[in-house]
């Protein structure tokens, strides 16, 4: 029965930001286990070619992400879950990227609300009032999620991100993020607004800015930081 090792699985073809797989290991210049020669004799110093005088102990590991430009850890650092990543999002994009999307589903709200409605829903007065206000609040509620979780599952994009060249990411690997955290992320942008009113979303928005602001080193929003993700540049 064969031993070989399958190769390690390469990235999707259509998927160029996600993280590439730890390579092979680094030649062993001829050595054997343990940096022995061939000949089977161990190095002066002992088994790890401390040299003459040395300690014999390997030397200490490369810096945290393992000097691996994809984050492989080789050398017992600890990977860094960015490694082999595009770089992280400034915030004036991000801000960009939303401001667009907002205005995306708000102006087809909009024409909803005022072409397609009754005028009298905006007429009524009392609980006939405060019924066509949570109504109107879930529909476009609703709506923000849906649109935010499409774009996302299906490629880590809407379409104000594609504008300015953003994508959202999973943390570990750099992939698509699949519907759980997509939606996950959607309605902690989202929902929130339906605790009291728009002016509890306006106060909510300001804390995820705030978030994303002070978290070192991911940038993470709270939505970032439940669903697991990151925001990238893909240009």
């Amino acid at each position: 029965m064969s031993t070989d090792q399958p190769p390690p699985e390469q990235p999707p073809e259509d998927d160029p930001f996600r993280k590439r797989p730890e390579g092979p290991p680094p030649p062993s210049n001829g050595t054997g286990p343990g940096g022995t020669p061939p000949g089977g004799t161990p190095p002066p110093g002992g088994p790890y070619g401390g040299g003459p005088g040395g300690s014999g102990y390997p030397p200490p590991p490369p810096p945290y992400g393992g000097g691996d430009p994809f984050g492989s850890g080789a050398g017992g650092g600890m990977p860094d879950p960015l490694a082999g990543m595009p770089p992280l999002a400034d915030f004036g994009r991000r801000l960009g990227a939303r401001i667009i999307d907002v205005i995306i589903v708000a102006v087809p709200l909009f024409l909803v609300f005022t072409l397609a409605v009754d005028i009298d829903w905006f007429r009524a007065e009392g609980e006939e009032a405060s019924r066509n206000a949570l109504a109107s609040g879930l529909i476009a509620i609703a709506a923000f999620v849906v649109y935010d979780w499409w774009f996302h599952q299906k490629s880590g994009r809407t379409l104000g991100k594609k504008v300015l060249g953003l994508r959202v990411a999973m943390l570990n690997d750099g992939s698509v993020p699949p519907a759980g955290p997509a939606l996950t992320r959607a309605a902690m942008i989202w929902v929130p607004g339906l605790i009291c009113c728009w002016l509890s979303l306006f106060f909510w928005s300001i804390a995820l800015v705030i978030s994303m602001l002070v978290d070192k080193p991911y940038r993470q929003g709270l939505h970032d930081k439940v669903a697991r993700t990151v925001v990238v540049r893909t240009a």
